[in-house]
C-alpha cells in the first residue's frame, strides 16, 4: 500500500526535482513543470501520463485509475489511487511521469541504472545533475 509519503520519498530521490505546495496541495516538479501532484487528503495522486494511452489505461483497472478533473482533460495526466499500488507500481508511475519532463539521456541514465538495480535486487545509485551516474 503506497502512502504520500513513499510519493515524496521516492519524487525527492529524482534529479531535478522540486516539492512545492500550491492551492493546498503538494507537487513535485522540474522546473514549472509538474509531474506528479497529491490530491489535499493525500488518498490518490496525479501524474503525467500520455494524453493518448490514458483512455486504455484507466479501462485496464478502472478500480484504481480514473480521469484527472476536467479542467485537467487537456493536459498529459491521469490519476490514481495510492491504497492500492505496491512499490513497484508506485516506482513505475512516478519515474516514468519524471521521465517525460527531463532531458531524454538524463531520464535514459536513470532507467537504465534502475533496470540494472532490478537485475541485481540493489539500490541504484544518484545520478549527477548532468545525468552522468558515479560509475
Amino acid at each position: 500500500m503506497a502512502t504520500a509519503q513513499d510519493v515524496r520519498t521516492l519524487a525527492l530521490t529524482l534529479p531535478r526535482t522540486e516539492e512545492a505546495l500550491v492551492r493546498d496541495q503538494t507537487k513535485f516538479r522540474v522546473g514549472r513543470i509538474v509531474y506528479v501532484a497529491l490530491s489535499r487528503d493525500e488518498r490518490s495522486m496525479g501524474f503525467a501520463f500520455p494524453r493518448e494511452e490514458r483512455v486504455a489505461l484507466i479501462a485496464s483497472e478502472p478500480e484504481k485509475y480514473f480521469m484527472p478533473v476536467p479542467s485537467d482533460e487537456r493536459y498529459n495526466w491521469v490519476r490514481v489511487w495510492l491504497a492500492p499500488l505496491d512499490e513497484d507500481e508506485l516506482t513505475e508511475l512516478v519515474v516514468g511521469a519524471w521521465a517525460m519532463v527531463v532531458p531524454k539521456r538524463l531520464s535514459a541514465d536513470r532507467l537504465a541504472q534502475m533496470e540494472a538495480r532490478a537485475r541485481r535486487d540493489e539500490p541504484a545509485a544518484p545520478v549527477k545533475e548532468d545525468g552522468v551516474g558515479d560509475d
